[in-house]
């Protein structure tokens, strides 16, 4: 048994080194840029290696509700409402009480932005009758837009056993994403949001600063690092990247910015289609753990010492510029409170389970 561990924590230790040994000769790891209309792939790097996708969860969030309201069960308008399931979820989270109630408008701005898994998970049960539900109808989407190597356990990203996703498979659903629901796109770009009384950045640093950018998600758990998947539109082309394991918020924004340019700048003639790439990557099947990288004291000290984006960051990159004001915000905000001594009996009325399409 002794033997056992010490051989575990052996191989451990070497891919821990593996990972730092990758990350001096690469920025970040699995990536891909890929163009929208056309579906070519115009870069891509271990596209199909194993990855927590961590908030980057969220983008399938997203699509299910789309595609919920495009069938008329439910309209951007109707209520959202904070259970006691969804108010115990863990951080991010916008910590309203249980019974709170919003608009599912506010509520897709509020986890496209802050990223509160809270909220997440109250947008589930609105849409599924249960947040077990909901996971069912990710799933069964994830299947459908052919993404052959991703599972979600949760609405939210929250790290779990079983969620995995690909660079490959979360382009795909980018891309379906930008050419399904473009009339949606608005909540991918927020600068920022605002309750009144506090106001949150969009994590997504390229809005704003990075020419055509207008979306789309950010995600971080110690075990994936920093992840982005991102999108640019330049006369009339868009493309869609995606980073997964950056060590910090400036090399995801660096590595997706240089993604996002060579995108827009890179002919898709005789590039192979996201759709016809095969698996590829010797060790693809196992899911890299990051925990030991960037989640040291030294990496946490490093990250937050008091930069912002405007001054000490250092985005070293000569495609993102400054944005030389205060982020844009939109408001949002509850519309109402189902009574306390109901939210106080447990007794939050959730929809009835809705069919999965």
């Amino acid at each position: 048994m002794r033997r056992n561990i010490r051989l575990s924590a052996i191989v451990s230790a070497a891919f821990v080194f593996a990972l730092l040994s990758a990350a001096v000769a690469h920025s970040a790891g699995p990536t891909i840029v890929v163009d929208v209309n056309s579906g070519k792939v115009l870069e891509h790097r271990d596209a199909f290696k194993r990855w927590y996708p961590a908030s980057l969860t969220k983008l399938m969030t997203a699509y299910v509700v789309f595609r919920q309201v495009r069938a008329g069960k439910l309209t951007m308008q109707s209520p959202v409402t904070i259970s006691n399931n969804a108010a115990k979820a863990p951080p991010s989270k916008m910590y309203f009480k249980v019974g709170s109630q919003l608009t599912l408008d506010n509520a897709m701005k509020i986890i496209l932005v802050k990223s509160a898994n809270d909220v997440s998970v109250a947008i589930a049960e609105t849409v599924a009758g249960s947040h077990e539900q909901f996971v069912a109808m990710m799933n069964a989407e994830a299947v459908r837009l052919g993404m052959t190597d991703s599972r979600f356990i949760n609405a939210n990203g929250l790290p779990g056993g079983g969620q995995r996703t690909t660079a490959r498979d979360m382009a795909l659903l980018g891309v379906a994403l930008k050419r399904e629901f473009p009339q949606y796109g608005h909540y991918f770009s927020l600068e920022a949001i605002s309750t009144g009384k506090k106001t949150y950045t969009n994590y997504n640093i390229l809005i704003g600063r990075f020419p055509g950018a207008n979306g789309m998600k950010t995600g971080f758990i110690c075990a994936s690092g920093f992840n982005q998947v991102s999108s640019a539109t330049r006369n009339g082309r868009t493309v869609v990247s995606v980073v997964l394991g950056a060590k910090d918020q400036e090399e995801r924004a660096v590595e997706s910015a240089r993604l996002l340019h060579k995108g827009l700048k890179t002919p898709g003639l005789a590039r192979k289609s996201i759709y016809s790439m095969r698996p590829y990557g010797k060790n693809r099947l196992e899911i890299a753990n990051l925990r030991p990288v960037v989640c040291t004291k030294e990496a946490r000290q490093a990250r937050y010492g008091g930069r912002d984006v405007e001054g000490r960051m250092k985005l070293a990159s000569p495609h993102i510029k400054p944005l030389g004001r205060k982020a844009k915000a939109v408001r949002v905000g509850l519309t109402g409170r189902i009574p306390a001594a109901l939210a106080a009996a447990g007794k939050i009325p959730v929809p009835k389970p809705r069919p999965n399409l």
